[in-house]
């Protein structure tokens, strides 16, 4: 918990991508974060929290369903939306807090 703190405050935009292993858009989610880190590099941090494993992060920001993606700046809630998101979306958001 203290890591995750950590990242989404060092300043960097963050996007955080809460999942779960047995989700089927989760599964289809991760290429396209892939993909986000190659186009950004190190201009902003992209995170996977598994909602299983920590649930009590997953309680704190109200994950109902998954995958939620939540943009940080300076451990703040920027932007959030639940289901899976295309790349450029995802991107242009990304891009928008940095």
């Amino acid at each position: 918990m203290s890591e995750f703190k950590d990242i989404i405050n060092n300043g960097k935009p963050t996007l955080a991508d809460f999942f779960a292993t047995w989700c089927g858009p989760c599964k289809m989610q991760g290429p396209i974060l892939e993909q986000l880190k190659q186009k950004i590099g190190d201009d902003a941090n992209i995170i996977k929290i598994d909602v299983d494993r920590t649930p009590d992060l997953a309680a704190e920001y109200q994950i109902r369903s998954v995958p939620t993606l939540i943009i940080f700046k300076d451990g703040t809630p920027q932007w959030r939306v639940s289901g899976l998101q295309q790349l450029e979306v995802l991107e242009e958001k990304l891009r928008s807090y940095m």
